[in-house]
């Protein structure tokens, strides 16, 4: 008979986690709740938890559950690119990633045939959901987790623990109750083919228009104090790309591009200067609502291509960032640096502006043209 913890009524979290995991590496079975829904859990590496979900499976589709983002990456060989940003900007939480076996090796190669087996060698699907108990999990398991989805269109997964004995039964040695899931909605699973194309296959708690926002181009300028440089970069390049695409520029989402400045040592919600508001004023561009930010963790995360206005603002970046030299550009062309402006006059702005411009306009003639989207 399944054994029920509630975790709202247990004396130490931990000790509910630390049980869990000892039934996992015994090979049991183990029901646990993510944002969307309860699912069954076993170790991708035990061949006899395997066994026992392949019974308890019942037709119903199969995810590979990681700790985080960067380890996925581990298991990807050449990964379409819009893998790369779902996983990047959804995860935690409620999207399942599926792309085609070819794109697919490393770790994944190294896993029992008989939890590779799981897949036929067709899709492979990939998850890490946003509950806390999976990271506490996850962090003490030598192994990704394999659990039965929540992705059939057809039937209603479990949202509270009561219904799960139905689905279930006495499979799961433990059953950890967490309460009502957070969404009552299924989680949303997005296919990529090798073409960088993609499918949402099952619809759910995220839409297939934000998904398309999730997997847009973004673009992020780089100054100092994120008043005067990038603000006018991520601006112009917001006007430039928006005329290109013969659409308003607050519809650029919709086209497949975020644009973004920040600043190495920004304050929170600071104006653009006097002098670039101006400026920009006189060629149709509006910064007066423009706030500054400083540069977090989470923009470099979610950022796909990275313009520094100097050489010392990208050292710095990569400093502490040296997995993004890829991504950390140099906004100049020529590997100059684009000089700060401020207390320069209008005639330095204006010298910096055009500088600016000269650059971006390589960076739009470098871009494909989309299609306006149906």
């Amino acid at each position: 008979m399944t054994e029920v913890i509630d975790l709202r009524r247990a004396d130490d979290p931990r000790d509910v986690v630390h049980r869990v995991c000892h039934a996992l590496a015994d090979g049991q079975l183990v029901v646990l709740p993510t944002e969307t829904q309860y699912t069954i859990v076993g170790s991708a590496l035990n061949a006899q938890a395997v066994e026992r979900l392949t019974q308890v499976r019942q037709g119903q589709a199969v995810d590979l559950v990681l700790r985080s983002a960067d380890e996925s990456r581990d298991y990807w060989v050449n990964p379409p690119s819009v893998i790369d940003k779902l996983s990047r900007r959804c995860w935690p939480g409620p999207v399942v990633l599926s792309m085609e076996s070819s794109s697919v090796g490393g770790l994944f190669a190294r896993l029992p045939s008989t939890t590779r087996e799981l897949w036929n060698a067709s899709a492979i699907r990939f998850r890490i959901p946003a509950a806390p108990i999976w990271s506490e999990i996850q962090r003490l398991t030598p192994a990704p987790l394999v659990a039965l989805s929540d992705s059939s269109a057809t039937t209603t997964p479990p949202r509270e623990s009561a219904a799960c004995s139905q689905i279930f039964g006495d499979s799961a040695a433990i059953m950890v109750d967490d309460g009502a899931c957070r969404y009552g909605e299924n989680a949303t699973v997005v296919h990529a083919a090798s073409d960088c194309s993609w499918t949402v296959q099952v619809p759910g708690i995220v839409s297939a228009r934000n998904v398309g926002r999730l997997a847009s181009e973004v673009y992020l300028f780089v100054c100092t104090g994120n008043t005067c440089r990038s603000p006018m970069a991520e601006a112009v390049f917001r006007h430039m790309l928006a005329q290109r695409l013969d659409c308003p520029p607050d519809e650029l989402l919709d086209y497949g591009y975020m644009v973004v400045s920040a600043g190495l040592a920004a304050s929170v919600g600071a104006p653009a200067s006097f002098e670039s508001v101006e400026l920009l004023k006189a060629v149709g561009i509006d910064l007066r609502e423009h706030e500054s930010q400083p540069l977090t963790e989470q923009l470099l995360i979610q950022a796909d291509r990275i313009y520094t206005m100097t050489r010392q603002h990208r050292e710095a970046i990569l400093s502490e960032r040296p997995d993004l030299q890829e991504r950390v550009r140099l906004l100049s062309s020529t590997g100059g640096d684009i000089s700060d402006p401020i207390g320069g006059g209008p005639k330095v702005y204006r010298a910096c502006l055009e500088q600016i411009e000269h650059e971006l306009q390589l960076i739009l003639d470098q871009l494909p043209t989309k299609a306006k989207p149906a």
